[in-house]
């Protein structure tokens, strides 16, 4: 495979050189890049509210273009597959940031005791879409001017790793064939895992242990899915670690701790909680304790990112601040690969932007609350966009950037005396339309990379990366709806197992506690000098925060992807064999993933609006209650570990699959 030339030289060499005039924006390559950009889009929205991560869809959607448009085409040019990318692409990093934010929304409905102080506000599916264009709008026009700076200039010293990575395998098409395959492969495998585990109830999907004999207030169990596997082998085995640490110290150390202390202490009700300690079970003792643990220590980790980060802000702010002030470039005799969206459209464009984020109805926005979004949007994309370049986009603060913005956003506001409901609504609305900016800009940065050593046209990529963020702004409404009312967010009586969100409950926590002075600080602080304790051993606490917030058995199938990984690489000592099989693997698991997740939201869909199989559903919901009874945990296990096996072996099967 061709090699990509990251070093720093004066000119450096594209692929398709700039003379040269080859197809790049067709007719199909929209059309498969959009369809990939819902599809990647809806699955990783579904991911991110189960666990909180999102996989990156560059890499399987540049594969899928390349086996799709040959398979049907004679002639298809990198800059075709490049296109198909850029579009396909954007639906995921739009997903990160509603999924952080936008379920904030539906928590706060949820709370009766929000209700009874007034709150009023649903956010609906048009909303949710305008949001969308706004946020991402926002992200993809502040980073235009950055371009040259830091795709042109900075090349060889920012490596934009996922846009060098998908370059090189785009390069390399004449092997797409039987890439495509482990991602097909994938998907038809996950989904039909998930069909016979979830929609048919055939066995159970979170088997358990119960342990309290030996620990009481701790628990065991796995959420045997193929989608957290895949995440697991994507995410490798530190970070897999550092998730599960969190929730063995928090679900196997304080919970039991918890639980002791109460049986000490029989009768005795301790805030947050409303029954006595003692009479808690697992379930109970995360919800009214360790989740507070988890908000504390998700907060530092984000925030312990975001100063990691500071010399590259103050860096990245001067320098965009300085070619967004001076972008003014005439296109005439402007080589093609450098010819930008004109800055006169960029600045028309975020004008409008601004005009109608102060005229949106219903999130009380108006002009204080525009000003804020736009200004910590154009702070934090010039941040954001920097860092993917240095560490990746999995790796960019943007929990952290969010929830700086959001409280710096409440402060704000009660100084002007905007509290209560209003200030919640308006401040997450601040939130929402930064996060989205911040994601969308972190992805357009990684595929100008990807251009940049192709050899494409800077500005229609810029244009068609609207395209990409339009079709999945329509669907994310919707698919947020489904998942709310068939799982919820919170778990309550017609919701015993939601899917938890953890970014957006941080944030619904920290926002209603600034607004209302209600946060149980005791909690949250604790969580945050654990996570600062993790710090100080040179740990990245981030992962092992969000480890700590979400319930073990999500840690578990995660860590077990992960320890899949670590036997790949011990076992492979050819590093160039050790490359293969693990691209093998990522691809494999980004289609378990997308699998998985696209049978979550049709169930979904099923449960929300056909009440025969809601009742179906939920008769057969639980570890006994599956259509194998008993059996339903031994038989999750046994699918389960199969299912492992025949990971492992899809990595090593690039010989025999070798177009």
């Amino acid at each position: 495979m061709p090699e990509i030339n990251n070093k720093v030289s004066e000119k450096f060499q594209p692929y398709v050189s700039a003379g040269q005039n080859v197809a790049e924006v067709t007719l199909r390559a929209i059309v498969l890049g959009s369809i990939l950009s819902v599809v990647f889009g809806v699955a990783n929205a579904y991911l991110g509210l189960k666990v909180g991560m999102t996989v990156s869809a560059s890499i399987p959607a540049a594969v899928i273009s390349m086996a799709v448009l040959r398979g049907f085409f004679r002639k298809v040019s990198v800059l075709e597959n490049n296109i198909v990318q850029t579009i396909g692409s954007a639906g995921e990093s739009l997903a990160a940031g509603i999924i952080f934010t936008i379920p904030a929304f539906f928590i706060w409905a949820a709370n009766a005791e929000l209700a009874a102080q007034g709150y009023y506000h649903e956010v609906s599916k048009t909303q949710i879409f305008m949001l969308s264009l706004l946020g991402g709008g926002l992200g993809i026009l502040f980073m235009i001017p950055l371009r040259r700076y830091l795709v042109d200039r900075e090349h060889g010293r920012l490596t934009f790793p996922e846009g060098t990575a998908c370059a090189e395998i785009i390069i390399a098409g004449d092997e797409g064939g039987g890439k495509a395959k482990k991602v097909f492969i994938g998907i038809g495998l996950g989904a039909m895992y998930k069909i016979l585990m979830n929609a048919l109830r055939l066995w159970s999907e979170s088997p358990g242990v119960d342990i309290k004999r030996f620990l009481k207030g701790g628990t065991v169990g796995i959420d045997a899915t193929p989608a957290l596997l895949g995440v697991g082998y994507i995410i490798g085995p530190k970070i897999a670690a550092l998730m599960m640490s969190g929730a063995i110290l928090g679900y196997l150390g304080i919970a039991p701790l918890l639980s002791f202390i109460g049986s000490q202490i029989p009768g005795v009700v301790i805030s947050p909680g409303d029954i006595p300690l003692a009479d808690m079970n697992p379930s109970q003792l995360r919800n009214f304790y360790i989740k507070y643990l988890g908000v504390g220590a998700v907060a530092v980790g984000g925030f312990v990112s975001l100063a990691k980060s500071l010399p590259v802000i103050f860096h990245s702010f001067a320098a965009g601040a300085k070619e967004l002030v001076k972008g003014k470039m005439s296109t005439e005799d402007v080589p093609r690969t450098d010819r930008d969206i004109p800055m006169s459209y960029v600045l028309i464009g975020i004008i409008l932007i601004i005009v109608a984020i102060w005229a949106m109805p219903s999130t009380d926005l108006h002009l204080l609350g525009a000003i804020l979004a736009v200004v910590f949007g154009f702070f934090f994309v010039v941040v954001a966009a920097r860092i993917v370049g240095i560490v990746g986009s999995s790796s960019s603060p943007v929990s952290g950037m969010t929830i700086a913005t959001l409280l710096v956003t409440c402060l704000i506001l009660i100084a002007f005396g905007v509290s209560g409901v209003k200030g919640m609504v308006t401040a997450m609305s601040v939130g929402t339309v930064v996060c989205i900016a911040v994601c969308l800009s972190g992805d357009i940065a990684q595929d100008l990379k990807t251009g940049y050593l192709l050899g494409a046209t800077p500005a229609r990529q810029q244009w068609t990366e609207f395209i990409g963020l339009f079709f999945p702004a329509i669907a994310m409404g919707f698919t947020v709806y489904l998942l709310a009312d068939a799982f919820g967010f919170v778990q309550d009586a017609t919701h015993p197992n939601p899917l938890l969100a953890p970014q957006a409950n941080v944030m619904a926590t920290v926002v209603q506690g600034v607004m209302h002075q209600s946060l149980p600080w005791t909690p949250i602080l604790v969580g945050g000098m654990i996570a600062a304790a993790v710090e100080l051993l040179g740990i990245h606490s981030l992962p092992f925060a969000i480890g700590l917030y979400l319930p073990l058995s999500l840690s578990a199938p995660i860590m077990t992807g992960g320890i899949i990984s670590m036997i790949v690489r011990k076992v492979t000592k050819d590093e160039s064999t050790y490359r293969k099989r693990n691209e093998n693997g990522i691809l494999f698991g980004s289609g378990l993933v997308a699998g998985d997740a696209i049978i979550g939201v049709i169930v979904a869909g099923l449960i929300a609006g056909w009440g025969a199989y809601r009742t179906y559903f939920e008769t057969h919901d639980g570890m006994m209650n599956s259509l194998s009874g008993s059996f339903g945990p031994v038989l999750s296990v046994v699918a389960f570990a199969a299912l492992c096996l025949v990971f492992y072996a899809m990595t090593d099967s690039l010989k025999k699959n070798r177009p």
